[in-house]
């Protein structure tokens, strides 16, 4: 299991989120750039996820001014999955990612 997926794994079991900056900082990613490289190794979990039919681990970053949901990416890649289809912010995305959530903390 790489360390991004054993730190997503760790907060599901600890029922809690975290931002990117945390997360990158937790797994030591230097910067600049940090971020970047998170959020494409993310994008690769959710499309393993998706694969495998499993809640999206992604789902548990929240973004800096997202307001607890995850970044703009997150959504674009659910997206382009087939797995949502609606805004990056709202209800409907409040919905997506709080489903996510209750899958991943209640398995």
């Amino acid at each position: 299991m790489s360390p991004l997926a054993a730190a997503l794994e760790d907060l599901a079991a600890r029922r809690e989120t975290l931002s990117y900056g945390a997360l990158a900082r937790q797994l030591a990613i230097p910067g600049p750039g940090s971020i970047n490289r998170l959020t494409e190794a993310l994008e690769a979990i959710m499309a393993e996820d998706a694969a495998a039919g499993r809640p999206l681990r992604a789902a548990l970053c929240e973004g800096r001014l997202a307001g607890g949901l995850p970044a703009p990416g997150f959504f674009a890649t659910a997206r382009a999955l087939g797995l949502y289809d609606g805004a990056d912010a709202g209800p409907e995305a409040e919905a997506f990612v709080s489903a996510q959530r209750r899958a991943l903390f209640n398995p």
